[in-house]
């Protein structure tokens, strides 16, 4: 294929006029598909209904250790939820807190514990006159969004094939006392599906952070989410590398089961040091008195061991690869060579990143929208929604049927050389 930028303006014009009679025919059959979000199919739902069988009324609902799930306490949540949440994060059981459904709700309480009461006893940082996190991006706009609801200031870091520019990461957080935190998504991150290099584990765990309360938010959502069995990404274990290197408490490491079993009804964790989770304790002890510990008996039941997690992991594999080399195949085949975008194929987790040319992004995502196609916003993937290349887009697969997302990716392409070729004759 001829690249774009190597045809003459007449070349353009006439590719053009082909382009938009075949977009007037896509947006005039009225579709209305739903790329937007990494949200799990009906078919990856069902995996789990089963689980909705291992308790009923006749049920023991004693734990191991004697625990009745029926009532209060457990603030650490049962052992047995510990236990299976621990081998899944590759820590130890006493270094994990099991929570409700939601990661996401965890960090958010870990931010606003800091703004309240600060960190270990360091000063809260509501007191404070600044406080900056470190984003690498693109990056998960759930995570800017709770950094800048709290009015944190948020420093764009640049990710490399290895994961963040660490040079630059280094060189703030030695620097800086303001920087109480960075956000990662260490393995098959959102959206580029990229897992951070043995290397930059090691400089992480090696931090040297200008103020004792700096904290990595290692949110590992994607541990266990690969798309082949022959082809797994590999990720050092940060939390033993931190204590490995003399900074034990530096880091927060989040979990969940949101895409592995139900994502309204999961269950979720988070693993620390022990002088972290003494902390969080404290404070925990004043907002519940335990999570729902019928539910966290429900998934042990259910997976029985973290091999079950495993097995259970290879059915929503076999549901999501087919999706994503669907998507991979269309760009390689009706963009390839054109020079009007680059992608990463990734190995696991949710999503696949485009880049379109510089400045084409928002124009990309309207112009699907025009036929029909929801697409995250563009700009989702930096903080305060602002891509300083307006290049970046989230691919979102794992919600349409296959065949809707035969169309979708074709709509997609589309929007991407009518806009690339508006981009080229100075329209835009």
């Amino acid at each position: 294929m001829t690249a774009y930028k190597d045809l003459s303006r007449e070349e353009l014009l006439e590719l053009k006029n082909g382009l938009e009679a075949q977009f007037a025919e896509v947006k005039a059959k009225g579709l209305k598909l739903d790329m937007s979000r990494g949200k799990p199919s009906a078919e990856q739902l069902n995996l789990s209904m089963e689980m909705m069988d291992v308790l009923n009324s006749s049920a023991d609902l004693i734990c191991e250790d004697g625990v009745d799930c029926r009532n209060y306490g457990g603030l650490d949540g049962i052992a047995e939820a510990k236990q299976l949440l621990a081998d899944m994060m590759e820590v130890p059981k006493d270094n994990v807190i099991i929570f409700g459904n939601s990661s996401l709700n965890v960090m958010y309480d870990t931010v606003a514990r800091a703004m309240t009461h600060g960190v270990m006893g360091s000063t809260p940082w509501c007191r404070l006159d600044k406080v900056k996190f470190l984003c690498p991006v693109p990056g998960y706009d759930r995570h800017f969004s709770i950094t800048e609801h709290f009015g944190i200031e948020m420093v764009n870091v640049p990710m490399a094939p290895t994961g963040p520019d660490m040079d630059v990461v280094e060189k703030l957080v030695s620097e800086d006392p303001s920087i109480k935190g960075i956000w990662c998504v260490p393995k098959y991150s959102n959206p580029q599906g990229i897992t951070y290099s043995d290397e930059t584990v090691y400089r992480f765990a090696n931090l040297k952070p200008a103020t004792e309360d700096f904290r990595i938010y290692w949110d590992n959502a994607y541990c266990v989410h690969h798309l082949y069995e022959d082809k797994q990404d590999y990720l050092i274990e940060i939390l033993s590398e931190c204590k490995k290197a003399g900074n034990p408490d530096m880091v927060y490491k989040f979990s969940s089961t949101s895409k592995i079993s139900f994502p309204g009804s999961g269950i979720a964790a988070i693993a620390a040091s022990e002088a972290n989770l003494k902390d969080i304790r404290d404070m925990l002890k004043f907002q519940t008195i335990g999570h729902d510990k019928v539910n966290q008996l429900r998934h042990v039941r259910f997976f029985k061991d973290v091999h079950g997690i495993v097995e259970h992991m290879k059915k929503h594999a076999d549901i999501m690869r087919p999706k994503f080399e669907a998507v991979i195949e269309v760009l390689e085949r009706e963009l390839g060579g054109l020079e009007i975008g680059s992608w990463i194929k990734p190995l696991g987790g949710y999503f696949i990143s485009f880049d379109a040319m510089e400045g084409c992004a928002k124009a990309i995502v309207a112009k699907a929208k025009e036929a029909g196609l929801v697409m995250t916003g563009a700009g989702a993937t930096f903080p305060y929604g602002r891509d300083p290349h307006d290049s970046n887009i989230r691919i979102a697969p794992s919600y349409p049927t296959p065949e809707e997302l035969a169309v979708a990716a074709d709509i997609f392409v589309l929007s991407v050389k009518l806009v690339s070729i508006d981009k080229l004759l100075g329209n835009l």
